[in-house]
């Protein structure tokens, strides 16, 4: 298959994601919309993933981000999303997006929901960075929970479609250049403490990017 990642900050790149993709045989392209990069045609590609962003956005270039997401939704073609891009996922399937009233930026417990599809852990740690909530979409499954978030993602079609807040695509050289922006004491420590966190969530994203693409 042939990905698209739709990337809208530096910070947020395709990390593992795009290591994962190539190693398992699938190739892959990125439109960098935080560069005013138009997204891409729709034969251009096999399915989606919308990466997270940091900062303002041009508002038509937005626009035309959300036309291209409805129509991949509507059709067979696999999206994923992350972070703001599972919001832009959440808002096209009817949920409203809203700030959270505790951000969640740092090392978290997520608690796998009994009615997730997925083949996760009970309980799991990752990465998360957001300031945004978003419910559960109607006909949607969620993912999971933390203490703040009941909503920690879900997914929609049978797992074609899968929306998540944790960050398992990031490296620990891709947190780094995270924390030299925007601050290097994340809410409950200091995201370097300990690099195997960063191996442990390469191994959740393996299985759940397999389940993807299954």
């Amino acid at each position: 298959m042939h990905i698209y990642f739709l990337q809208h900050s530096s910070l947020f790149a395709p990390g593992r994601l795009a290591d994962w993709l190539q190693g398992m045989g699938h190739s892959h392209n990125r439109c960098r919309l935080d560069e005013g990069e138009l997204p891409p045609p729709w034969d251009h590609f096999d399915g989606l993933i919308l990466l997270d962003a940091l900062g303002p956005l041009d508002p038509q270039l937005l626009k035309r981000e959300r036309k291209l997401l409805d129509r991949a939704l509507k059709s067979g073609k696999p999206v994923l999303g992350i972070g703001f891009g599972a919001a832009l996922i959440a808002e096209a399937l009817g949920s409203i997006v809203s700030p959270a009233v505790e951000p969640e930026r740092g090392w978290r417990t997520l608690t796998l929901d009994p009615a997730s599809p997925l083949d996760l852990p009970e309980t799991f740690e990752a990465l998360l960075w957001h300031g945004d909530i978003f419910g559960l979409p109607d006909d949607a499954l969620p993912l999971g929970r933390t203490s703040a978030g009941p909503v920690q993602g879900f997914v929609w079609d049978r797992g074609r479609v899968i929306a998540m807040q944790c960050h398992l695509e990031l490296t620990a050289n891709d947190a780094e250049a995270l924390c030299a922006q925007e601050g290097t004491m994340a809410d409950g420590g200091d995201l370097l403490a300990d690099p195997r966190r960063f191996d442990r969530q390469a191994a959740l994203l393996d299985r759940l990017m397999s389940q993807w693409l299954d």
